[in-house]
C-alpha cells in the first residue's frame, strides 16, 4: 500500500522531517527550483500540508490541494484565518505548548548579554589581541529599570526573572493590571524615558506595528538597551539601525526581524547588537514534544481516530 503523500512548506526540526519521510512521502516545497511547478505537479495528489506554525498556510495554498485532508502546524498559532480549510472541511491541528518559560529565559539571555557585551567580548578573544589591549566594557544589570511593553505570560516570566538579577520592572500594555503591583506606564514613551533596558513582548496588531518607532528610541536614549523576542514589525526597523549606529542608544538584543529570514546588512554590520534566529521557542523540549504532536495528529486522521489536537 502506498504511503500518503504529504507538502512540507519549510524545513522543521530534523527528527521531525526524518520521522515523517520514514511514514509519509513527503514533498519539500521550500527546495524546489519552482515551487509553483511543483504544486502543479504533485499537488492533486497530496493529502496533508505540513507547515511551521508561525509560516501557517494561504488560501492559495490550500485551493492548489484538491485532495488535501488535513493541515497540520508545526507550532502554535491562534491567530490564523482557518476559513480557507473550513470551506472545505479540512481538519487543521497544531502542537499546543507553553513556549513562554524558553522565550523568557531568552529575553534574559539577551539582557545580560546586550549590557555586558558578551558577543562582542567573545569576538575581542578571538582576535588574540587580549595581552595588549582593553577589553569592552559592559553595563551592570543590577539595579537597572527594566520596562516591559506586552506583560502577558512572556512579559511576566522575563519581569520574575529580571527582577531575580535585582532590576525594578515596570510594563506597559493596553491596561493595568490589577493583580499586578509593579508600576504601569500608559504609553510607550513614557515608559522608554524611564527604562534603562526596554523589552518588546506584546502581540503584532495594526495597533502596535512600528510602535517602537524613532520617538520611543529616543526617549530611551543613549544609555538604553532595547531587546524584542515579539515580533520585527513592531519596531521600525530603519529607525532602529540609524539609532545603534549613531549610538542614540547603547545596544540591542534581537530574536525577530521584520523580514524574517532576511536581516538587513547594516544591522548584521554593527557590533552593538546581538541577534539570534528567531529561537526563542528552539528547544530540544519543545522541538520534541510538536515533533510527537506532528505525529499524532497525522497518524489519527489517517487511521480515521480522533486528532489529539484540533485547532478550532
Amino acid at each position: 500500500m502506498s504511503k500518503p503523500e504529504l507538502l512540507l512548506t519549510r524545513a522543521i526540526y530534523k527528527p521531525a522531517m526524518a520521522a515523517l519521510e520514514a511514514a509519509y512521502e513527503v514533498h519539500h516545497l521550500w527546495s524546489a527550483a519552482d515551487p509553483a511547478q511543483m504544486m502543479r505537479e504533485v499537488g492533486p495528489r497530496i493529502r496533508a500540508l505540513v507547515t511551521p506554525g508561525i509560516i501557517g498556510f494561504t488560501r492559495q495554498q490550500v485551493e492548489a490541494l484538491p485532495a488535501l485532508e488535513i493541515i497540520t502546524l508545526f507550532g502554535s498559532n491562534t491567530t490564523l484565518d482557518l476559513a480557507p480549510a473550513r470551506e472545505r472541511g479540512i481538519a487543521v491541528t497544531n502542537t499546543p505548548d507553553s513556549i513562554s518559560g524558553a522565550v523568557a529565559d531568552l529575553a534574559l539571555g539577551l539582557i545580560v548579554a546586550s549590557m555586558r557585551r558578551i558577543c562582542e567580548c567573545d569576538r575581542y578573544m578571538r582576535t588574540g589581541t587580549w595581552p595588549t589591549t582593553v577589553p569592552p566594557v559592559g553595563r551592570e544589570v543590577r539595579g537597572k529599570v527594566c520596562g516591559i511593553v506586552g506583560l502577558g505570560r512572556i512579559g511576566l516570566g522575563i519581569a520574575q526573572r529580571a527582577a531575580a538579577c535585582g532590576m525594578t520592572i515596570r510594563y506597559q500594555g493596553p491596561r493595568r493590571k490589577a493583580d499586578i503591583a509593579y508600576p504601569y506606564h500608559e504609553d510607550v514613551l513614557s515608559l522608554a524615558r524611564e527604562s534603562d533596558c526596554l523589552v518588546v513582548t506584546c502581540p503584532l496588531t495594526p495597533a502596535t506595528r512600528n510602535l517602537i518607532d524613532a520617538k520611543v528610541l529616543a526617549a530611551l536614549g543613549a544609555d538604553g538597551f532595547l531587546i524584542n523576542v515579539a515580533r520585527g514589525a513592531i519596531i521600525d526597523e530603519e529607525a532602529m539601525i540609524d539609532a545603534l549606529r549613531e549610538k542614540r542608544i547603547a545596544g540591542a538584543g534581537l530574536d525577530v526581524y521584520r523580514d524574517e529570514p532576511q536581516v538587513p546588512a547594516a544591522l548584521l554590520a554593527l557590533d552593538n547588537v546581538v541577534m539570534t534566529p528567531h529561537v526563542g521557542s528552539t528547544t530540544l523540549e519543545i522541538r520534541e514534544g510538536r515533533k510527537q504532536m506532528v505525529l499524532a495528529n497525522l497518524h489519527a486522521h489517517f487511521a480515521g481516530q480522533a486528532l489529539p489536537s484540533p485547532l478550532t
